[in-house]
Order: C-alpha cells, then structure tokens, then sequence
C-alpha cells in the first residue's frame, strides 16, 4: 500500500506490505527494506532492521501520531485518510480497547475496577506466566467499562481481561 505521510512537517511517500510481523517497506525513493515488527505492550513495539533492534513508543497526540525512536519523537500524519483504515496494529490507539491474555496463564492481580478512569500506560491486569508477572497496561486514557479477570483465575491466549473505552 502506498500512502502519504507528514514526518515533523516534512511529507514523503511510504509504500508498505505486512504479513504478520513482517514488513518490508520503501520511504521516499530508498531501496526497499524488510524489517520485523512486534508488540510488546499496547503503544510499544520492538522493531528488528538491519540487524539492529530498536523500541519504539507510539501514541496519539490528538493531531496525530507522535512516535518515539531512540530517543527522538516524530510527528506522523497519515494524508490521505482514506487509504488508511485503522485495521491494523495502530487500531488499539482508537475506540474500545479490549485487553487481552497474551499468552495462557494466572491473573495475579486486578489493578482496576468497572468504572474506574485510567490513563495511556496504567496497569490493569498482572498475568503470571512462565515464572514470570506481566503487567497488562491502558493503551489509552479512557474509562474501564468491564473486568472480566479475577485473581487467582488461569486464563487462555486472547481471553478478554478488561475493556476500556
């Protein structure tokens, strides 16, 4: 797919593919590159290119997109709207978010209650899995509308534990 994009005011072409974590991607007139994408928690992602492997953050502005990379933030705007329908990885940022197990495990803790108000990056859930204690955490601000974890309770992949809105 090939869109218009606005970075820290400077607009460029982007034509992108992605298969799952894969994306091979060309910006501007550069040589096409390929590069793995995964998230880690919603609003971050770890990104495997050219043998380096970097974190980025993204979050919404209210204008747009701002995106954190190795210490510097970039303003990204998408310009032709119809072209970009949010059904992908950056559909988190938008709407009703629902949180959910990422792996089969033990809810440990419930950091939140229905109708408790929360903010991008606060925990809600904490998933014990492997020996090891995930903390779940708001993409966005927003108000927990459900909680379907309880402590104590084993949960499967993709189980919902939380919406918020």
């Amino acid at each position: 797919m090939n869109v218009r994009v606005r970075i820290n005011q400077r607009e460029a072409s982007l034509d992108y593919r992605q298969d799952g974590e894969t994306c091979r991607f060309r910006f501007e007139s550069q040589q096409e590159r390929d590069a793995l994408v995964a998230l880690v928690e919603p609003g971050v992602y770890s990104v495997l290119l050219d043998g380096g492997s970097f974190e980025a953050r993204v979050e919404e502005d209210g204008e747009g997109v701002c995106v954190s990379l190795r210490g510097h933030r970039f303003a990204v705007e998408v310009l032709d709207p119809r072209q970009w329908t949010g059904g992908g990885r950056s559909g988190h940022l938008r709407g009703r978010q629902e949180l959910t197990a990422p792996m089969p495990g033990k809810v440990v803790r419930v950091l939140v209650a229905e109708g408790d108000p929360v903010e991008a990056g606060q925990g809600l859930v904490v998933v014990e899995a492997m020996k090891m204690q995930n903390e779940l955490k708001a993409a966005r601000a927003g108000r927990v509308v459900s909680v379907a974890a309880a402590a104590g309770a084993t949960v499967a992949a993709g189980e919902v534990l939380a919406v918020v809105e």
